[in-house]
C-alpha cells in the first residue's frame, strides 16, 4: 500500500496538540461553514509541476495543495522543501503521494507529467508513449475527483488535452489545455518591448496549435484600447509585414531558446498556469487563449480537435468562446493549424 505524506497534528503518544493549545468556543462554526475549501492537485513533480506549485502557493490560490508523482523520494523531498517555507507563505496544507486517492475532492487537477523524447525518437512514438502514460493518470483522477476541472500542461498539449478528454469522460468544458496562454504572454511582451509600453496594456492573442502552426491575430491587437494596425493605416504610417512575421517567429522560438540555454522552461509556464487557476477557481470570467474543443468554431471541421481559441473561463470551466473577428487569412491559417493537429491525432490509438 502506498504512503501519503503529510504533517500530522498529533504529538508524541497520539496527543492532540491542537486541543491542548486552543480551547474551543461554544457554537463556533466549523471551517467548512466559514469558507469554501479549495483543493488543487498537481500531477508531476518535475520542473514545470514544481514551478506551478510554487506559484500557486505564493499567490494564495488554494487551501490544500496536493503533489502526485511516480518517484516517492523526490516527491517527499519537494513536499518537505515547500512545507519548510510555511512561515513565509499563506497558510496552505501541502501533502504528497504516489497514490491518486490523495486527489479526492480536488477542484482543479493540473497535469504536467509526460515522457521525455529519446534522441532519434519520432514525435508520433513520443506521443504514443504519452498516451500510455495518460491511461495511468487520467482515469484515476476522474475516479477520485469527478467534479474537478482538468488543466493539461504536458506537451504536445493540444493532442494530450484531447486524449485527457476522451479518457476522463468529462464534459469538454471541464477539460482545458494551457495552450497558447503563455505564447500570448510572450507575444504581448515582444509587442510591448517593440512599442516601449507596458505589456499589461497590450491585448494580443496567439491561437491555434501550441507549436509551429500557431496563428498571430494581428488584426485584433490593441494597445490601451487603440487597434494597432487600423491606427497605423489611418495615420498612413507604413509598416512591413516582415516585421510582424519576425515578432511571431520570435514567439515560436522563445521556448526553444530557453530550453537550449537552461535545459527546460519553468517559471513562465508556472505563472501562466497559476493565472488560469485564479481565473477558474475565483470565477473571474476572464478571456484566455487556451486549448478547447474547437470543432464548429471559425469553420473548423473534419473531426474532434482541441486547439487554442480566446475563451471565457470561470468556476464551471470553459464558459464560452469569444467571437473575435478574424481576417480571411487568419481564419484560413487557423483551419490549417487544426488540420496539422488532426493529422497527428488520427494516427494515435486513444481508446
Amino acid at each position: 500500500m502506498h504512503k501519503s505524506y503529510s504533517v500530522s497534528s498529533l504529538g508524541p503518544g497520539g496527543l492532540d496538540l491542537t486541543g491542548a493549545f486552543f480551547k474551543p468556543i461554544r457554537g463556533a462554526a466549523s471551517p467548512s461553514r466559514i469558507k469554501r475549501h479549495t483543493k488543487i492537485s498537481v500531477i508531476g513533480a518535475g520542473n514545470v509541476g514544481m514551478a506551478i506549485a510554487q506559484t500557486i502557493l505564493t499567490q494564495d490560490l488554494a487551501d490544500e495543495l496536493v503533489l502526485v508523482d511516480a518517484k516517492p523520494d523526490k516527491l517527499r523531498g519537494e513536499m518537505l522543501d515547500l512545507q519548510h517555507a510555511a512561515a513565509f507563505l499563506p497558510r496552505t496544507k501541502i501533502i504528497a503521494s504516489v497514490d491518486y486517492a490523495v486527489t479526492v475532492g480536488s477542484d482543479l487537477c493540473i497535469v504536467t507529467a509526460g515522457a521525455r523524447q529519446i534522441p532519434g525518437e519520432s514525435r508520433l512514438n513520443l506521443l504514443q508513449r504519452n498516451v500510455s502514460l495518460f491511461r495511468n493518470i487520467i482515469p484515476p483522477l476522474a475516479e477520485h475527483a469527478p467534479e474537478a476541472i482538468l488543466v493539461i500542461v504536458s506537451n504536445p498539449v493540444d493532442v494530450l488535452t484531447y486524449v485527457a478528454w476522451k479518457l476522463s469522460g468529462f464534459p469538454s468544458n471541464r477539460v482545458i489545455g494551457s495552450g497558447t496562454n503563455l505564447d500570448s504572454s510572450r507575444f504581448q511582451f515582444l509587442i510591448a518591448d517593440h512599442l516601449d509600453v507596458n505589456a499589461q496594456d497590450v491585448q494580443a492573442f496567439i491561437v491555434g496549435e501550441h507549436g509551429d502552426s500557431s496563428v498571430a491575430l494581428w488584426s485584433s491587437i490593441s494597445v490601451g484600447g487603440v487597434p494597432v494596425l487600423s491606427f497605423l493605416e489611418k495615420q498612413e504610417i507604413s509598416y512591413e509585414k516582415e516585421t510582424l512575421e519576425n515578432i511571431h517567429k520570435a514567439v515560436i522560438d522563445s521556448a526553444y531558446e530557453v530550453i537550449s540555454l537552461k535545459g527546460y522552461t519553468s517559471w513562465a509556464i508556472g505563472y501562466s498556469v497559476a493565472n488560469l487557476a485564479r481565473t477558474l477557481l475565483r470565477d473571474q470570467r476572464k478571456i484566455h487563449p487556451v486549448s478547447v474543443l474547437a470543432t464548429g468554431f471559425y469553420g473548423i471541421e473534419g473531426g474532434e480537435v482541441f486547439l487554442s481559441l480566446p475563451a471565457q473561463l470561470g468556476r464551471g470551466g470553459v464558459l464560452g468562446v469569444t467571437n473575435v473577428h478574424l481576417t480571411d487569412e487568419e481564419e484560413h491559417k487557423l483551419r490549417e493549424s487544426a488540420k496539422t493537429i488532426l493529422e497527428v491525432q488520427d494516427q494515435l490509438h486513444v481508446c
